[in-house]
């Protein structure tokens, strides 16, 4: 039994995680905006706990990671929360992740939801994107954000790091079109949390496309870029990854 956390769980992929973990018999943590974000509050009755924050401020970024860390500390956290376009789509799909990494307990697994979209982000964007935030494309971000799951793969071997591209699926952004299931964007991040670590192969560092790997943009697996990433996240946030 894991003890896990999924941010962005009120609707959508990230509650489907949940609830699939839920009934996998794993302790679950609920990250929501909000307690009206919910559109069934009973799910909390299948949660083992709930946290709640708007992951585009980093104030109450922080505080989630306060609120997560009075549970417990996490066997894995699914940073699912992510946002399509609007001016927090740097705020909540890269900076956030960023800010839980830096500010909570450790977990043993970091899963990050990466998406086929950032094969058209551009590395060059980095610092202007950082510079004007409310331009950034949703590309560019899910870039940023599989970067640093390689880079904490990297920096951190005693965390297990994975990027993951859950499809596209029939979600409030995927939309009522979207040609994958809900149960296909879930499964390999449900599997990356809780499976036994010798199944998982790599270990970490993996970008995962409903659980096989293959090789993400060029930029994510170039160490160079990676650290760029994280050097311009902890410049603009004033937090920094532990060593």
């Amino acid at each position: 039994m894991a003890l896990v956390l999924v941010t962005g769980a009120s609707t959508g992929l990230g509650l489907a995680t949940a609830t699939a973990l839920a009934a996998d018999g794993h302790d679950v943590v609920l990250h929501a905006r909000n307690a009206g974000r919910l559109e069934d509050p009973s799910v909390l009755d299948r949660m083992y706990g709930v946290v709640y924050g708007d992951l585009s401020r980093p104030e109450e970024t922080v505080e989630v990671g306060r609120q997560a860390d009075a549970i417990g500390t996490f066997d894995a956290v699914v940073h699912n929360a992510g946002v399509m376009r609007g001016g927090a789509v740097l705020a909540v799909n890269t900076v956030a992740p960023f800010v839980l990494t830096a500010t909570m307990t450790p977990p043993e697994r970091a899963i990050f939801l990466s998406s086929g979209m950032h094969f058209s982000g551009s590395p060059q964007r980095l610092e202007p994107d950082f510079a004007a935030p409310g331009r950034t494309s949703y590309a560019d971000s899910k870039l940023f954000v599989t970067a640093l799951a390689l880079a904490l793969a990297r920096r951190w071997p005693q965390t297990v790091s994975h990027a993951v591209d859950p499809g596209w699926v029939p979600t409030r952004m995927g939309g009522p079109s979207a040609p994958e299931s809900l149960e296909d964007g879930r499964t390999t991040q449900v599997w990356l949390a809780t499976a036994e670590e010798d199944s998982i192969d790599p270990r970490t560092g993996g970008y995962w496309y409903h659980e096989a790997v293959r090789a993400p943009h060029a930029a994510a697996s170039d160490p160079r870029f990676q650290d760029a990433v994280v050097d311009v996240l902890e410049a603009r946030t004033g937090f920094a990854l532990p060593r």
